[in-house]
Protein backbone atom coordinates (compact mmCIF):
# COMPACT_ATOMS: atom_id res chain seq x y z
CA UNK A 1 0.00 0.00 0.00
CA UNK A 2 1.29 3.56 -0.99
CA UNK A 3 1.45 5.97 2.12
CA UNK A 4 -0.20 9.13 2.11
CA UNK A 5 1.87 12.35 2.73
CA UNK A 6 -0.16 14.84 4.05
CA UNK A 7 0.97 18.28 3.68
CA UNK A 8 -0.13 21.69 5.95
CA UNK A 9 -0.13 24.53 4.00
CA UNK A 10 -1.31 25.62 0.44
CA UNK A 11 0.59 27.91 -0.27
CA UNK A 12 3.18 28.45 -2.60
CA UNK A 13 5.71 25.82 -0.82
CA UNK A 14 2.71 23.24 0.04
CA UNK A 15 0.80 23.74 -3.48
CA UNK A 16 4.52 22.74 -5.59
CA UNK A 17 5.39 20.04 -2.64
CA UNK A 18 1.61 18.62 -3.28
CA UNK A 19 2.20 18.48 -6.78
CA UNK A 20 5.45 16.68 -7.06
CA UNK A 21 4.88 14.52 -4.36
CA UNK A 22 1.63 13.14 -6.70
CA UNK A 23 3.45 13.19 -9.78
CA UNK A 24 5.88 10.58 -8.63
CA UNK A 25 3.03 8.38 -7.86
CA UNK A 26 2.54 8.93 -3.62
CA UNK A 27 -1.26 10.11 -2.56
CA UNK A 28 -1.44 13.58 -0.96
CA UNK A 29 -3.39 14.81 1.81
CA UNK A 30 -3.13 19.08 1.60
CA UNK A 31 -4.60 20.88 4.25
CA UNK A 32 -4.87 24.32 3.70
CA UNK A 33 -7.35 25.92 6.69
CA UNK A 34 -8.96 28.98 4.62
CA UNK A 35 -11.97 29.99 4.09
CA UNK A 36 -12.75 28.00 7.56
CA UNK A 37 -10.24 30.02 9.45
CA UNK A 38 -9.22 33.24 7.81
CA UNK A 39 -5.92 35.22 8.00
CA UNK A 40 -5.70 39.05 8.14
CA UNK A 41 -3.51 39.07 4.57
CA UNK A 42 -5.45 36.58 2.30
CA UNK A 43 -8.38 37.54 0.21
CA UNK A 44 -10.02 34.18 -1.15
CA UNK A 45 -9.84 31.19 -0.30
CA UNK A 46 -7.54 29.92 -3.63
CA UNK A 47 -4.43 27.90 -3.06
CA UNK A 48 -1.17 29.50 -3.95
CA UNK A 49 -2.59 33.13 -3.46
CA UNK A 50 0.11 36.16 -3.51
CA UNK A 51 -0.91 38.03 -0.23
CA UNK A 52 2.31 40.62 -1.33
CA UNK A 53 4.11 41.63 -4.14
CA UNK A 54 3.04 39.85 -7.54
CA UNK A 55 6.53 39.50 -8.43
CA UNK A 56 8.51 36.79 -8.09
CA UNK A 57 11.78 38.08 -8.33
CA UNK A 58 14.65 38.93 -11.15
CA UNK A 59 14.55 37.20 -14.31
CA UNK A 60 18.08 38.33 -14.82
CA UNK A 61 20.87 35.29 -15.46
CA UNK A 62 23.18 35.23 -12.70
CA UNK A 63 21.23 36.25 -9.89
CA UNK A 64 19.83 34.03 -7.11
CA UNK A 65 15.83 34.25 -7.75
CA UNK A 66 16.61 33.31 -11.53
CA UNK A 67 18.94 30.15 -10.90
CA UNK A 68 15.78 29.34 -8.32
CA UNK A 69 14.00 29.51 -11.05
CA UNK A 70 15.95 28.16 -13.43
CA UNK A 71 16.07 25.07 -11.38
CA UNK A 72 12.51 24.42 -10.21
CA UNK A 73 11.64 24.96 -14.82
CA UNK A 74 14.27 21.87 -15.16
CA UNK A 75 12.05 20.11 -11.59
CA UNK A 76 8.60 20.54 -13.89
CA UNK A 77 7.51 23.20 -11.45
CA UNK A 78 3.47 23.33 -11.26
CA UNK A 79 4.06 26.76 -9.85
CA UNK A 80 7.13 28.00 -12.28
CA UNK A 81 4.57 26.56 -15.81
CA UNK A 82 1.62 28.85 -14.29
CA UNK A 83 3.60 31.55 -13.46
CA UNK A 84 5.03 31.88 -16.95
CA UNK A 85 1.85 31.50 -18.52
CA UNK A 86 -0.05 34.55 -16.70
CA UNK A 87 2.53 36.67 -16.74
CA UNK A 88 2.54 40.67 -17.01
CA UNK A 89 5.27 42.84 -17.61
CA UNK A 90 7.58 44.03 -14.67
CA UNK A 91 10.47 44.94 -16.43
CA UNK A 92 13.54 42.31 -15.42
CA UNK A 93 10.97 40.26 -13.08
CA UNK A 94 8.60 37.51 -13.69
CA UNK A 95 5.61 39.35 -12.25
CA UNK A 96 1.89 37.46 -12.30
CA UNK A 97 -1.55 38.64 -12.26
CA UNK A 98 -2.15 37.29 -8.71
CA UNK A 99 -5.77 35.79 -9.97
CA UNK A 100 -5.13 34.07 -12.61
CA UNK A 101 -2.25 32.71 -10.95
CA UNK A 102 -3.78 31.45 -7.88
CA UNK A 103 -7.14 30.45 -9.55
CA UNK A 104 -5.01 28.17 -11.99
CA UNK A 105 -2.88 26.74 -9.36
CA UNK A 106 -6.16 25.60 -7.41
CA UNK A 107 -7.71 24.61 -10.33
CA UNK A 108 -4.38 22.29 -11.47
CA UNK A 109 -4.10 20.72 -7.65
CA UNK A 110 -7.91 19.88 -7.25
CA UNK A 111 -7.58 18.19 -10.94
CA UNK A 112 -5.01 15.77 -9.60
CA UNK A 113 -6.16 12.50 -8.89
CA UNK A 114 -3.88 11.91 -5.72
CA UNK A 115 -4.31 14.69 -4.02
CA UNK A 116 -6.89 15.59 -1.72
CA UNK A 117 -7.61 19.30 -0.20
CA UNK A 118 -9.12 19.22 2.94
CA UNK A 119 -10.53 22.86 3.89
CA UNK A 120 -9.88 22.23 7.77
CA UNK A 121 -7.34 23.78 10.68
CA UNK A 122 -4.67 21.66 11.16
CA UNK A 123 -4.07 22.18 15.34
CA UNK A 124 -1.20 19.61 15.75
CA UNK A 125 1.67 18.10 13.87
CA UNK A 126 0.56 14.58 12.81
CA UNK A 127 2.24 11.42 15.32
CA UNK A 128 2.76 8.79 12.11
CA UNK A 129 3.42 8.99 8.80
CA UNK A 130 5.34 11.28 6.33
CA UNK A 131 4.79 15.51 6.73
CA UNK A 132 5.59 18.08 5.38
CA UNK A 133 4.77 21.56 7.15
CA UNK A 134 4.74 24.42 4.73
CA UNK A 135 2.38 26.60 6.79
CA UNK A 136 4.40 29.96 6.36
CA UNK A 137 3.99 33.05 8.31
CA UNK A 138 0.47 32.60 9.22
CA UNK A 139 0.35 29.46 10.65
CA UNK A 140 -2.47 29.70 13.25
CA UNK A 141 -1.95 29.46 16.40
CA UNK A 142 -2.20 26.13 17.92
CA UNK A 143 -0.17 24.58 15.17
CA UNK A 144 2.51 27.03 15.53
CA UNK A 145 2.54 25.66 19.44
CA UNK A 146 2.97 22.21 17.96
CA UNK A 147 5.45 22.96 16.15
CA UNK A 148 7.57 24.70 18.86
CA UNK A 149 6.80 21.75 21.06
CA UNK A 150 8.06 19.49 18.51
CA UNK A 151 11.23 21.46 17.67
CA UNK A 152 11.98 23.51 21.03
CA UNK A 153 11.22 26.83 21.13
CA UNK A 154 14.70 27.61 21.16
CA UNK A 155 14.91 26.20 17.47
CA UNK A 156 12.33 27.69 16.30
CA UNK A 157 12.70 30.67 13.92
CA UNK A 158 10.95 32.22 10.80
CA UNK A 159 12.95 33.80 8.54
CA UNK A 160 10.84 36.46 5.87
CA UNK A 161 13.82 38.25 3.97
CA UNK A 162 11.62 38.72 0.40
CA UNK A 163 8.99 40.46 1.65
CA UNK A 164 9.51 42.10 5.28
CA UNK A 165 6.38 43.74 6.99
CA UNK A 166 6.43 46.24 9.94
CA UNK A 167 3.74 46.99 11.77
CA UNK A 168 2.93 50.67 12.56
CA UNK A 169 2.44 49.77 16.14
CA UNK A 170 6.22 48.22 16.76
CA UNK A 171 7.45 51.58 15.84
CA UNK A 172 9.14 54.60 18.35
CA UNK A 173 7.17 57.26 16.56
CA UNK A 174 9.32 59.58 18.72
CA UNK A 175 12.47 57.91 16.93
CA UNK A 176 11.01 58.08 13.17
CA UNK A 177 10.31 61.54 13.46
CA UNK A 178 13.72 62.09 14.66
CA UNK A 179 15.53 60.35 12.02
CA UNK A 180 13.08 61.55 9.48
CA UNK A 181 14.16 65.60 10.74
CA UNK A 182 18.24 64.45 10.86
CA UNK A 183 17.50 63.37 7.35
CA UNK A 184 16.23 66.08 6.28
CA UNK A 185 18.50 68.52 8.48
CA UNK A 186 21.58 66.30 6.66
CA UNK A 187 19.82 67.19 3.04
CA UNK A 188 20.04 70.82 3.58
CA UNK A 189 23.72 70.80 4.97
Amino acid sequence: MNPVVTVIGGGLAGSEAAWQIARRGMDVRLYEMRPVVSTPAHATDQLAELVCSNSLKSDLPGTAPYLLKQELCRLDSLLMRIANEVKVPAGHALAVDRDQFCRRVTEEIMRMPRITVLREEVTALPEEGITVVASGPLTSDPLAESIARFAGRLNLYFYDAISPIIDAGTLDARYCLLRRDTEKAARTI
